[in-house]
């Protein structure tokens, strides 16, 4: 018998469009380091100014969840995570999420934040991307989201310059940020920014935490590390 909370998943209706399945080291946020299978959904309704990854705004292939979840299974891995694009653009991705999370994966979805996060399966660890003024979308953050945000998630805020900094500091205070989640500071990507970031936080002894993106020191841009 079917519990109440258990979506029903058929072949007609599983069909997500992916751009990419990869297995390498998570680059960022808190399980940094940690051998992880990546799942890159295709399509994005952003454009922000310093994407990394404009490869998959379209394009892909059309896969059921259970060709994914086989597909995912043959690393023998611990950790998955859900990115894009914009993986929530895709009402499938509900759907993936729980069925990572029934495999007993630990799950992560990367998300900006612009859609929707009502529906995502609370075992899945949310890292949202709140977007800074650089980014030329700040305009699509979708605030009420906040209030759906759990301890164990992650706001993100990839910073790159002053202003983005001071900005950031502000939604902080302005929404409580540090009470609901982990917050992560990310420069964009370069020496000088990183540096710049690191010792504006320590000046301002702001609680949060500062990250690199450590697949790029290893891999560069290199699709699919």
């Amino acid at each position: 018998m079917k519990a109440d909370n258990e979506v029903q998943v058929t072949e007609k209706d599983s069909l997500i469009r992916i751009t990419e399945i990869f297995y390498s080291l998570q680059g960022e946020t808190r399980t940094v380091g940690w051998p992880t299978v990546f799942i890159r959904l295709t399509g994005c309704p952003l454009r922000c100014d310093y994407c990394d990854t404009e490869y998959a705004f379209s394009g892909g292939e059309r896969l059921q969840i259970e060709e994914i979840l086989n597909a995912t299974d043959q690393y023998n891995a611990h950790y998955v995570t859900v990115t894009g694009g914009e993986p929530l653009a895709q009402k499938n991705c509900l759907l993936l999420l729980k069925s990572l999370c029934d495999k007993g994966y630990d799950v992560s979805l990367e998300t900006s934040g612009s859609v929707d996060l009502t529906g995502v399966d609370p075992r899945v660890v949310i890292v949202m991307d709140l977007k800074t003024p650089a980014s030329q979308e700040e305009s699509k953050n979708r605030y009420e989201n906040l209030n759906l945000i759990k301890k164990t998630d992650q706001i993100k805020f990839v910073i790159c310059d002053r202003n983005d900094y001071e900005w950031s500091k502000q939604q902080i205070a302005d929404h409580n940020l540090t009470e609901k989640a982990e917050i992560l500071f990310s420069p964009v990507h370069g020496e000088k920014m990183a540096r710049q970031l690191a010792d504006w936080i320590l000046q301002d002894n702001l609680a949060v935490r500062f990250q690199l993106q450590l697949h790029k020191y290893l891999w560069n841009d290199e699709p699919g590390r």
